[in-house]
């Protein structure tokens, strides 16, 4: 139960209330005692020479019968001593603690000395010297616990208990009030480790840190939500992008050993078999490699290199596509140096230029330019392809997602090429821009920092 923060918090609110009482306490005792001992003995002083004072005024009258009968000594325990040591009582004499008085301290006083002696306010003495038709005498008064002392200080007892007691309740009540919204989020977070990620608080009345820690919860939930369901739609296009070519591998593997076929038939059959193998080694490779870039491991190696002569060798790499298809080409490549992992950026422009190559039908153009600027550099890969509609184009760089161009088996990807160059672009710190109309082709416009330097932290997406 102590373990509770609830509990916690009224343990701590007590103990915080005690100890400071005990500290209020203990500091007044030592700032004031002084000044109360001193108030203390000007007073048993002043009502001492009143009593010596007045009794001399008067004529005739038995000291005795004076001292009995003056209210002004009630509030005090009086012991009047004369030569011989005897000792007399007035005033309040039911005291508790009597102050013990030696003899010599006796001796001191008839001698015509004040004495004063202090251990605390209950307990103090003054000795007080006085001269009765020439005999000498010492007057010892001490202050007596009087029945409205007792009650102000049990006044003050009561005070004290009700203000704990109500500040208890209070802080009861204010702990709860600060305790049940931890308790809900703490609810609402075991749904989640639960995957139910249906979670928010309106909780807009309240502007304190505990409203801020529920909207930042709720905005958290929201996120997870939605990576979730990035998960499992990533889940169901891998799961589904590779048991498409596992199902054609199996299929005609079967074929091959239950059917008799011609050789023609079984060359058909082992090249589907060979296309669909290499499809899977090539989703393999590519999910391999988009892992890789989103961790924080990946090798990044910039070094400064002629980015014209990369894009180059790419077009030349890629001509048994481009020949085939007679399609034109249309380049702008001046002398540019960039400062970059060329490896990386290598792949960019492979898949870039080789998915203008695919879309383009046969006869079309292919350009790519290269726009040099003082601190950036623009490369432009445009062709006169089938063009992407409006709605496709916000979801392009999106894993697994093909646009309904590519959905034929003959021009079908694995749907990671956009998003591994969107990977690549964003460590390099650049951007990467899609501009197209069906029927009108496409434009990818990358641009990139001619100086690279530390590569990016990968987005936690």
């Amino acid at each position: 139960m102590i373990k509770t923060l609830y509990t916690r918090m009224v343990l701590v609110y007590l103990a915080a209330v005690i100890f400071g009482l005990v500290v209020a306490f203990v500091i007044m005792g030592l700032v004031f005692s002084e000044r109360l001992n001193a108030q203390l003995r000007e007073d048993m002083t002043l009502v001492a020479q009143d009593l010596i004072e007045t009794y001399e005024a008067t004529d005739n009258v038995d000291f005795d019968s004076y001292m009995t009968n003056r209210k002004l000594a009630k509030p005090f325990f009086i012991r009047v001593y004369d030569e011989a040591g005897n000792e007399t009582l007035y005033g309040y004499t039911d005291v508790e603690t009597r102050k013990v008085i030696t003899p010599q301290e006796i001796a001191q006083v008839l001698r015509g000395e004040q004495l004063w002696n202090e251990s605390n306010m209950d307990v103090s003495i003054l000795g007080y010297p006085v001269k009765i038709q020439g005999h000498s005498y010492a007057m010892f008064l001490q202050p007596a616990s009087n029945k409205s002392d007792r009650l102000l200080q049990s006044y003050l007892n009561i005070s004290l208990i009700n203000a704990l007691i109500i500040g208890s309740v209070f802080i009861m009540v204010a702990g709860r009030y600060l305790v049940k919204p931890i308790k809900r989020m703490t609810k609402a977070a075991r749904r989640m480790a639960k995957g139910d990620f249906n979670i928010g608080f309106d909780w807009k009345f309240r502007k304190d840190e505990l409203g801020e820690l529920a909207q930042s919860f709720t905005e958290m939930a929201g996120e997870l939500k939605q990576m979730e369901r990035m998960r499992q739609d990533f889940v169901s296009n891998v799961s589904h992008e590779i048991q498409s070519p596992l199902t054609s591998i199996a299929g005609f593997s079967k074929l091959l050993r239950e059917k008799a076929m011609s050789d023609e038939e079984r060359r058909q059959y082992l090249e589907i078999i060979q296309t669909e193998a290499e499809r899977l080694s090539r989703l393999s490779e590519n999910l391999l490699k988009l892992a890789s870039l989103e961790s924080e491991h990946h090798p990044f190696h910039p070094t400064t290199y002629a980015l014209d002569e990369q894009l180059r060798s790419v077009i030349v790499a890629t001509e048994p596509i481009w020949s085939a298809k007679k399609l034109e080409l249309d380049l702008t490549l001046p002398t540019a140096k960039i400062n970059a992992d060329a490896d990386q950026l290598s792949q960019v422009w492979m898949n870039l230029i080789t998915n203008s190559l695919k879309f383009t039908p046969e006869g079309g153009m292919v350009r790519v330019r290269l726009l040099p600027g003082t601190d950036r550099i623009q490369v432009r890969i445009g062709d006169t392809g089938i063009g992407i509609s409006e709605e496709d184009q916000a979801r392009i760089f999106e894993r697994f997602y093909k646009a309904d161009r590519a959905r034929n088996r003959e021009k079908s990807g694995s749907g990671l090429g956009l998003a591994i160059v969107k990977k690549i672009v964003d460590l390099h710190h650049g951007t990467i821009e899609v501009r197209s109309k069906p029927g009108q082709g496409t434009v990818f416009t990358v641009t990139l920092p001619s100086f690279s330097g530390k590569r990016h932290a990968p987005d936690k997406k």
